[in-house]
């Protein structure tokens, strides 16, 4: 999980970024900053839970 201070610090930095390549993407639930995945706004492991309880829209599990 992401420690308090380092989220406050990206919030901080996506206010009032001089320059764009410092901001970067986190998970909206847990605060991640590894494995985002953009189109959802959340990290694999966030994803893979609410797509298992069906919480997502237009994802389903594959019959493979």
């Amino acid at each position: 999980m992401a420690t308090k201070a380092m989220i406050e610090k990206q919030n901080r930095l996506k206010k009032s970024s001089k320059y764009s390549a410092r901001v970067y993407n986190r998970c909206q639930s847990c605060g991640r900053p590894r494995a985002y995945i953009r189109k959802f706004g959340l990290c694999r492991i966030c994803f893979r839970n609410l797509a298992h309880e069906g919480e997502l829209v237009g994802v389903k599990k594959s019959n493979v």
